[in-house]
């Protein structure tokens, strides 16, 4: 079985998302997401709508996703490629070379974003028109 994994936010679902997931899980058998806990969204200067146990919800309700677990450092990576026996380590090429050094351990891949949505299009939409 080939075990894939990919970290991320994921606050806001979106087709965007779903996009990167369906292609993170047809290179392999089984995806695990990384999902930043609430705690290390704060070290990273960031806010989520969702809280993470909602979040955590909505993804594991995605038929791609087999597995979710907490993103709670940047440092934690190796560890999971190790402890889930992760073949490829997946990422949204806006982060392309940033993870290379798990080269080391796995395969590493880089992702193309789906360019016309991202979370912070949603938001400054929601705002924009009040919703």
């Amino acid at each position: 079985m080939k075990r894939v994994i990919t970290y991320g936010t994921y606050d806001i679902l979106h087709y965007g998302h779903v996009n990167l997931l369906k292609r993170a899980k047809n290179l392999g058998d089984y995806l695990i997401v990384g999902l930043s806990s609430d705690e290390f969204n704060e070290i990273k200067n960031k806010k989520s709508y969702y809280t993470y146990k909602q979040r955590e919800l909505i993804l594991e309700s995605c038929r791609y996703v087999d597995l979710v677990i907490p993103e709670n450092n940047w440092e934690q990576k190796i560890d999971d490629i190790k402890k889930y026996q992760v073949d490829i380590f997946v990422m949204g090429d806006d982060w392309n070379g940033k993870f290379d050094y798990l080269k080391d351990y796995c395969e590493v891949i880089y992702l193309p974003r789906t360019p016309e949505i991202s979370s912070k299009k949603v938001k400054n939409h929601l705002k924009h028109n009040n919703l």
